[in-house]
């Protein structure tokens, strides 16, 4: 019996072709067919292959327990025993002792990132990085199957570096997101056009993008609400009266509709860390004390980050109970602890003592401008509706 796969061609060379071609007309709705590929415990792989003897082993990358430091990552060996990404090291060594710590080596990360992109471009050049470890890839300009296309690129990633990846394939980013862990690791999952209203209805809320711990609680504790498909149930009015702006958009994600483009020229004009706290803060000694573990999370981020322009000012958020916010901010090159610290007291001393009570804390940079005398933007690109093709 002949195999059809036999005559499968192979993606590259119908890009090259493809890439010559104009591409439609503007008011033309393109098919979209999106990938979300993402390095599988990325900072931990690399170190596995170039020091093999760690394979098999609880690994954890990170800052050592002597200097209060923060795992970056870890391998699926170390996740058995509860250690996670962002987690204290000393926190980590404690339900693992036998965890391996090595020190991070972002300039090995980046130089393999670079050659994970290459590959990607010679797929698309569609292509928006979120970090050293994970892209989106827009391939709806490709006649093949989105998901042999991701298969392809996976298995092409392994054949030059030795690291394994997965993906996710969907009609839009968020639900490529959301596929892409769904088979780890080295797997991938597809959600077909067909196949979003059943997908949405059983996935957990807390699986959309903005919904963290502290929102999916709320959300069970006043609404009930523990899935999608129970989110659904709420009218868009109903839900921007209990959320703000975001319940507009929890309207569309928990029916899996998103109609962000895939943007390769992205500038980020900022970068920040932000935590929202199961209990509350009420002293500025308590509020000290997160400042730092966020402040390491920020060092971290600017690490992974392939490359940085200089940061011209360093900002403090503050949201408190009532849901009021105020945000500190000073030009600074140089995002040194104290500097935060001194910050924090001045958002802490804008409210009158008996309102200092505070739900949510984060830190941040930003990024010096182009153009200093003008204020810098992220061009908007026109948006096509979320539309459900065939070809995933």
């Amino acid at each position: 019996m002949v195999n059809p796969s036999a005559f499968r061609l192979p993606v590259l060379p119908l890009f090259r072709y493809l890439s010559s071609i104009q591409p439609p007309a503007p008011n033309a709705a393109p098919a979209r067919k999106i990938i979300h590929v993402d390095m599988d415990c990325f900072y931990a792989a690399v170190e596995e292959r170039e020091r093999p003897d760690l394979r098999g082993r609880p690994l954890g990358v990170g800052g050592s327990r002597e200097r209060r430091g923060v795992l970056t990552t870890c391998n699926y060996e170390a996740r058995k025993y509860g250690v996670k990404s962002a987690m204290p090291t000393f926190m980590a060594l404690a339900r693992c002792p036998q965890l391996v710590i090595v020190p991070t080596n972002f300039d090995l990360y980046r130089a393999e990132s670079a050659r994970v992109r290459a590959i990607f471009r010679e797929y698309t050049p569609l292509v928006e990085p979120l970090s050293l470890d994970e892209a989106y890839l827009d391939v709806s300009h490709l006649p093949q199957p989105a998901t042999d296309i991701a298969r392809e690129i996976r298995d092409r990633i392994f054949a030059v570096t030795g690291l394994t990846a997965s993906a996710g394939i969907a009609p839009n980013k968020m639900l490529a997101k959301i596929a892409s862990d769904l088979n780890k690791p080295n797997g991938q999952h597809t959600v077909k056009p067909a196949a979003i209203a059943a997908f949405m209805v059983a996935l957990p809320v807390n699986r959309i993008h903005g919904i963290g711990e502290v929102t999916a609680r709320r959300l069970a504790d006043e609404i009930a609400v523990q899935t999608c498909g129970q989110l659904q149930a709420f009218g868009r009015d109903d839900l921007r009266a209990r959320f703000g702006k975001f319940g507009a958009d929890l309207y569309d994600r928990c029916r899996g509709i998103d109609s962000r483009p895939v943007e390769p020229a992205r500038i980020r004009k900022s970068l920040s860390n932000e935590n929202t706290f199961d209990e509350n803060l009420t002293t500025l000694a308590q509020c000290r004390e997160r400042l730092a573990g966020l402040h390491a999370d920020l060092l971290t981020d600017l690490e992974k980050q392939e490359r940085i322009r200089p940061v011209s000012k360093l900002f403090v958020k503050l949201k408190f109970a009532d849901f009021s916010h105020t945000t500190v901010e000073r030009g600074g090159t140089e995002p040194a602890l104290p500097a935060y610290e001194v910050l924090l007291a001045e958002g802490w001393q804008r409210r009158e003592e008996k309102r200092r009570v505070v739900r949510l804390l984060g830190v941040g940079v930003r990024f010096q401008l182009a153009d200093q005398s003008e204020p810098e933007t992220i061009p908007k690109q026109n948006s096509h509706p979320n539309q459900l093709v065939f070809g995933l």
